[in-house]
């Protein structure tokens, strides 16, 4: 049996601490989804296939690594995979009560599905989109925050 895990986020855009995630995710399962989540009350910055090119290049050498989106609930999505896992990064102690809430209402849908939560490495643990979309758009140095194409398409987005 193929032990599939599914990593969702919004990964507006992808950065160096999901990229750690995803691959150390990558070395746990046999294959790994990450989706993007297709959230209609949020206001992107990347469309949903913008964000899915992204992820797809900057994982183009993990080749137990597969791209897509979803909407709806996530529970549905893992199990139309046949995923038996759902991968979720921590930074903080602040991000596990929300995490918490999330695995259990997922648990409650469909206790078949296991979530597995990774603490990311300590030099991205203040990292978000929020933040690099916000250094990005004033110009500022995001090398270390993001990979090369990601640090490209940011730049194209705020014409720099």
């Amino acid at each position: 049996m193929t032990n599939i895990a599914v990593c969702p986020g919004s990964f507006d855009p992808v950065t160096y601490g999901h990229l750690d995630i995803i691959m150390r995710g990558a070395r746990v399962f046999d294959e790994v989804h990450v989706v993007v989540l297709n959230n209609s009350s949020k206001n992107p910055l990347f469309s949903v296939e913008e964000r899915i090119s992204l992820i797809s290049e900057v994982t183009k050498d993990l080749k137990n690594v597969k791209t897509g989106s979803f909407q709806g609930l996530l529970v549905d999505y893992a199990q139309s995979v046949n995923a038996r896992a759902i991968i979720r990064g921590l930074r903080a102690v602040s991000d596990f009560e929300y995490e918490m809430q999330i695995t259990s209402m997922n648990r409650v849908l469909n206790e078949q599905i296991e979530t597995f939560f990774i603490m990311t490495n300590n030099q991205y643990s203040f990292l978000s989109s929020s933040i690099v979309k916000e250094v990005a758009k004033y110009g500022g140095n995001i090398t270390e925050l993001v990979p090369p194409p990601v640090e490209k398409a940011l730049k194209k987005k705020f014409n720099l």
